[in-house]
Parts: structure tokens; sequence; C-alpha cells
């Protein structure tokens, strides 16, 4: 085949450079995008339930607060506080008492008896099974809702500086993962010259950097993270020892070993591998390193599945090997991808055989990201509406329309893949590199200056290196090829981005299981203004007027009241007295007492009045005109 003269423009070593710039940017774009946009991780348990219900309007002081959750949670010293209209602590339990049974999850606190009346607040944080911190609050009123003085936190749990850096720290560890594993998986399986080469080598030993820093900085990071969300508890002896107790704790602990092992399996691959010429001995050796890498890929991954999503809910020990799989399969795909593009643009050995087996390699990986991610979707959605209707949902869509995408864009690196040869100049340049060492010995051996000798051996394997080089780019087939798979990187890279943020949202089928369950608990019931107008006539002298009520927002929970009273003509008028009362008759529910402020002439209002329930509550109004005359009207609405 001849050889193609190259397109005029960038030269060979600008394109290299040109790229790694374009993947550094899209990078960097994206994960701003994604840590600009993104709250504190969204909670993998929900809050079910409570008792008291939250807005709850009791008529005596109960003996406890229970809250009931959607999975298991881990709760530690003062998870759970109740707080008086002062501020006070008004429970007596400092670590929640475990009142689950069965599938149920209930924790509770004792509360103190003798509790006057007013507005009390329950604040409570927790550790969710899959390694997640989720936090919350609501309120009860014992008697009437009075005013509060206890101001909450408006930080979530895991959110703030610390929440921002543990979540850089998350993403770069999935980063780091695929590239140990997918860089070394593709100089065993597909191109075992990589193992000599520098660029390889940097591209893996860089992966296994990424992930033991980011794994350092989630271990020391886990308990702010999960508590106070201060820096200087990162370096909290107690506060470590009690994160070496839980499960995501020891995930971490046990990836920094398996990545001591992972340190031995490079030094190997790029030393005693890298070295050996004899054919029979590489073979056995190759077999030993993808038995021994494949062992400690399989537990670094397993670090994962034992700690999150796959951990907890349905069928978890399915999930848990399904998730290893997927995992790997990743890896072998775009880690692959990744010392495929560093392979094209950085070396200049890499061969069409070499190419084609990673095209197969591929393949499989897609076919295994399938089945798993098929079971996955099922298992973590649930329902059509949860895959619309849910965030987690949305984001799996998005997820599929990329691997779409990622497919399309490498179904045209596999054509390009069909046409590369070596060509007959880059062969003879591969037969001339490997003369090379023969001609370089016999030069340092005729030259007596041994320092002179080593300096033109360089440079001889400089020119060759740089030969071999051009006359891979001049081949108009794998220049297409490069392209085409610098596309896939790309789209790869949000791929990637995409994937770790589904690990830190709440499954679909979790958040719609707890909205189904107390919507009171999860968030207020759907509502909207309540807007009433109820003429009255109390019996004498001017008794007569008109009512004018607006209830906002119209929902369970804390709402705003506003009473206006217009005479008989139409103009604002001041009463002596104007009471309020709320009943749900179906419930049994009231009648809740309402009295509110005078703000002008003929206008009251009365703040935080609260709605435990939605439905057709009956509003009773009763205005006093004069020292005799008053009347107690009354008008049903649907509130929530």
């Amino acid at each position: 085949m001849s050889a193609t003269a190259p397109h005029a423009g960038p030269s060979p070593i600008r394109r290299p450079l040109a790229a790694a710039a374009l993947l550094t940017a899209l990078v960097s774009l994206v994960f701003g995008l994604l840590l600009a946009g993104a709250g504190p991780a969204s909670a993998h348990a929900a809050l079910t339930g409570s008792d008291p219900a939250d807005g709850a309007v009791v008529d005596t002081a109960p003996k406890e607060v229970t809250l009931s959750f959607s999975e298991a949670i881990a709760v530690g010293d003062d998870s759970i506080r109740v707080l008086d209209p002062s501020g006070k602590r008004a429970d007596t339990d400092t670590e929640p008492k475990d009142l689950s049974e069965g599938s149920t999850v209930r924790y509770g606190v004792a509360l103190h008896s003798g509790l006057p009346d007013g507005t009390y607040t329950v604040a409570w944080q927790a550790i969710s099974a899959d390694s997640h911190p989720i936090s919350g609050a609501f309120t009860f009123s014992i008697g009437a809702p009075s005013d509060t003085t206890v101001a909450l936190p408006s930080q979530e749990a895991g959110g703030g500086p610390v929440g921002v850096v543990y979540d850089i720290a998350r993403y770069a560890a999935y980063g780091g993962f695929v590239l140990l594993v997918g860089g070394s998986a593709f100089v065993l399986a597909c191109w075992r010259g990589g193992a000599t080469a520098l660029p390889m080598q940097r591209l893996v030993v860089r992966g296994w950097l990424t992930l033991t820093a980011a794994t350092l900085v989630m271990l020391l990071l886990r308990n702010p993270y999960t508590g106070s969300g201060k820096f200087a508890d990162a370096f909290d002896l107690a506060g470590l020892q009690s994160v070496l107790d839980t499960k995501p704790g020891a995930a971490l602990v046990s990836r920094l070993l398996l990545l001591g092992a992972a340190a031995l399996f490079i030094a190997v691959l790029f030393g005693t591998y890298a070295r050996r010429e004899d054919e029979r001995e590489k073979k056995d050796l190759t077999f030993g390193l993808a038995v021994g890498g494949g062992v400690v890929a399989t537990g670094i991954a397993a670090t994962w599945a034992m700690s999150e999503h796959a951990s907890t809910g349905i069928q978890a020990n399915i999930a848990m090997p399904v998730d290893v799989l997927h995992l790997l399969a990743v890896a072998a795909w775009l880690g692959g991808l990744a010392s495929l593009l560093v392979a094209l643009y950085r070396t200049p050995d890499i061969g069409s055989a070499a190419v084609r087996r990673f095209s197969a390699v591929a393949f499989g990986s897609v076919v295994v990201l399938a089945a798993t991610g098929i079971y996955q979707s099922w298992r973590q959605v649930g329902s059509w509406s949860a895959l619309t209707g849910t965030r987690y949902g949305q984001l799996l869509i998005l997820k599929v329309a990329l691997i779409a995408v990622l497919l399309a864009v490498a179904w045209f690196s596999r054509r390009w893949t069909g046409r590369l040869t070596d060509s007959a100049a880059a062969a003879a340049a591969e037969e001339a590199s490997e003369e090379e060492p023969a001609s370089e010995s016999d030069s340092v051996s005729a030259d007596p200056d041994p320092e002179r000798a080593a300096q033109l051996a360089r440079q001889r394997a400089a020119l060759t290196a740089t030969k071999k080089k051009r006359i891979r780019d001049a081949d108009p087939q794998r220049s297409g090829l490069r392209r085409s798979v610098l596309a896939e990187a790309a789209v790869a890279v949000v791929l990637l981005a995409v994937t770790t943020m589904l690990t830190s949202t709440e499954p679909g089928r979790t958040e719609e299981e707890a909205a189904a369950g107390t919507p009171s608990a999860s968030a207020p019931a759907a509502g909207g203004p309540v807007n009433l107008k109820m003429p009255f006539d109390t019996g004498g002298q001017n008794g007569k007027g008109t009512v004018r009520i607006d209830i906002e927002p119209g929902r369970t929970g804390s709402n705003d009241l506003h009473v206006w009273i217009d005479g008989s003509d139409g103009k604002p008028r001041d009463v002596p007295e104007l009471k309020l009362a709320l009943t749900l008759e179906s419930k049994d529910i009231g009648p809740l007492p309402v009295v509110p402020d005078r703000l002008a002439e003929g206008h009251w209002s009365a703040s935080a009045v609260q709605i435990p329930m939605a439905g057709d509550w009956k509003i009773d109004v009763t205005v006093r005109t004069s020292d005799i005359d008053q009347v107690t009207i009354d008008k049903n609405a649907k509130i929530g």
C-alpha cells in the first residue's frame, strides 16, 4: 500500500497536544457543571412517617417521638433531637432506640413528662444503608401552635465545602478505577507491547495514584461529611475510629489494602513482564498477571458494591455481584478506550491487530453492560412512572442515550478498524527498529567513549521513533480512527460523569415508595391558595357584613391566614372580637383554634397556621360586633 502524504495543517506533534487539551477542557467543563449545579447528595433512605406527624396538633404531650424510614439506616448520639419552643431539649435519650419490626425501620426517643403546650421541632440526621448522609426536620404542636425560637440548619447533611470536596473525590475515584483497570486490561488482552510504552505506563500509574488519593480523601472526610461538616474534624481520631466501624469505612480501608496489591501488579506488569523476551515465559506470566489482576480488580469493584446502592434494597445478594460485573465492564470499555486513544496519539508502535482485539473486548463489555444494566434499572426504578418522574429515572434515560451515541460513534471506529492495515513502510520501520539494538551495541563497542556511545544510541532511537510515527500519521485510515476514538472518549467522559451522579441519587423505586407511604413526611401535599367569602349578620345595629379569608399556600404544614371584614357599605370595618377554628370532621381532628392579630383596619392575620393533613376542612368564624351581638358562621374548604 502506497504511503499517502499527510494533509497540510498542524504538525504531528501539535495534534496530540491539541487532542489532550480538548479532552482536558471537556473534563473540566463537565465536572465543573456537575459540581456547580449539584447540591448535597440526594438521600437514598427516606423518612416515610412519624408519630406525631409533621404539622400535627395533639391534645396531650406524647411520651415519645418515633420516625419511620424506607430502608435501614445507621444512627448515633443525638441523631434525633426534640426541641421545645425555646430551643431546649425535650427528649431524654442521647441515642435513639431501635423500634424496628420485620421490614419496618423505626427509631424513637422518649420525651420529658409534663411538657407545656406549644410547637416542638424534631431534627434528625442519619446515614443511609448505601452510605449517604440524610437529614431533615419537622414540627408538631401540643395543645395549640406557638412561636418557636428554634433555627434549623439551612445546610443539609453532606453539603457545604466538605460535601463538594467529598464529591470531587468520588468522581476522581471512579475515573482512577477506570484508567487503572481498563489500562492494565488493554495491555494484557490487546497490546502486550504496550508494557514497554512509557505513555501507557503513565496512564495506568496515574489511574492508580488518582484512585489512591481519592480514597484517602474520602476516608479522612467521611466523619465531617456525615456529621459536623467541618474540615477540622477530618483529623479527629475518635471520629476516624467511628468511621472505621461502619460499612463505608471498612470498604474504603479494604480498597486501600487492595491498592497496595495493585501497586505490586503494576510493578510486575511494567517491569518483569515488559523485559521478558521468551514467548513461552511471557505467555505464562500473562496468564498469572491476568488471574491476579482480575482478582484485585474484582475486589476493588466490590468495595463500591458492598457499600452503595447494590448493598441495600431488594435482591441485594444478586445485585452486588451484578454491580461488580457492571463496574468491571465499564472499566474494560472506557479505560480501554482511553488507552487506545493514548496509544494512537502518543505511540507509533500499536498495530492493527491490537486495535481489532480491543474492538472484540469492547463488544463483549457492551454485552455485559446491557445485561447488568437492564437488571439494575429494573431493581432501582421498578416502574415507568419512576423512570420518567424521578431524578434517578431521568438520569438513567440520559445514560442510555449517551450509551447509544457512544455505540454509534464506535460503529464508525469499527469501520476504520476494518480498513486499518500495517503499511509496508511501517512494517519496514518496525523491522528497522528491531535491528537497531544490534547496530547500537556495535557502535557502543566500537566507540571508546561510553558516554558518547550512549548519546548516539539515544539519538538513533529518537530518530527511529520519529520516522515510525511520521509513517503512522501519514496513514489516512489511522488518522480517521484517531478522530473517531477521540469522539468516543469525549462521549465517554460525559457518560462516566452521569454514571457517578447516579450513585449519589435516590433510586426511583425508593422515592416513589417513600412518597406513597406518607406524603406529609416527605413533602407537603400539593394544594393551592384557599379564598373564601362568607356573609354574616349578628342581629344588632350595623351587624351585617362580609368576611373574606385567604389561606396560603393552602396545603399541609405551615400556612399564612389573612382575614378581612367589610361592612354593609363595602368599606373595611373593625370588630371587637374575631376568632377562627378549623375542623376535619372526617378524621375527628379539631377544632383547632386560630386567633389572628389585627394588622390594619378591617384586616387580621395569623402566621404558621398548621394544617396536619389534607382534607375537607370546616372553617368556623366567630364575629362579635358589640358586647351582646355575636354570630358564628362556617364554610368548608378543600385544603391540601
